[in-house]
């Protein structure tokens, strides 16, 4: 399929120096802010790039479900291939694609796991049956069918009954403290506006990068 005709000219809103703060996690706040006013769906939803050993890297979609001054925090299983690959290499990268919004945000930083009282404040939060779920699914493990989670679901649903889910052990949180954000509003002509923060010794910097 030829796609060289598929394209989408960009409205033209523009991005400013001076309408950006000097600390990005500020301006993301407000970009996101932005987008879930206007009812975007998942605006929480970003794509999570890590890369094994080998340098092969891997790309998925996970949710945020924090962040502040210190950094973008996810959730999953510590056995998953993407806990693997961090803990072979802990640099990650993230994009959120507000495409309607003509908008990302790339991150580039080092991931550490949250504590174990985040971890717990943060499970005890979930819906039940997503805490089950939890312990349930061995991610990313080969299964033969759908008929084995469904299995164990009703078997763990059982045994636990009415009583609090534990946290399980091998579940957890992680921390992408960032290095380096992006933030690009596409703009007419295919000139759009990319500024770049990076961290240094004394603070944040901030450039615009030519689209």
């Amino acid at each position: 399929m030829d796609l060289s005709d598929f394209r989408q000219e960009y409205t033209g809103r523009g991005l400013q120096r001076e309408d950006l703060e000097a600390d990005p996690m500020r301006q993301f706040e407000g970009w996101f802010k932005q987008a879930t006013e206007l009812g975007l769906h998942e605006p929480n939803a970003m794509s999570l790039g890590t890369a094994d050993a080998a340098g092969r890297p891997l790309l998925r979609t996970v949710l945020l479900k924090h962040f502040d001054a210190a950094g973008f925090v996810f959730y999953t299983n510590y056995g998953s291939r993407k806990a693997r690959h961090m803990a072979e290499n802990p640099q990650v990268s993230l994009l959120f694609p507000w495409i309607v919004l003509e908008r990302q945000v790339i991150v580039q930083g080092r991931v550490e796991k949250t504590t174990a009282e985040e971890t717990a404040h943060y499970f005890h939060l979930r819906p039940r049956d997503s805490q089950l779920g939890a312990w349930v699914s061995e991610q990313s493990a080969v299964i033969e069918s759908r008929q084995v989670l469904t299995e164990k679901l009703a078997e763990l649903t059982a045994r636990v009954g009415g009583g609090e889910v534990p946290v399980p052990p091998f579940w957890g949180g992680y921390r992408v403290v960032p290095e380096t954000v992006e933030f690009w509003q596409g703009g007419p002509a295919r000139l759009h506006d990319r500024f770049f923060y990076e961290r240094k010794a004394e603070g944040w910097s901030l450039e615009r990068l030519s689209p």
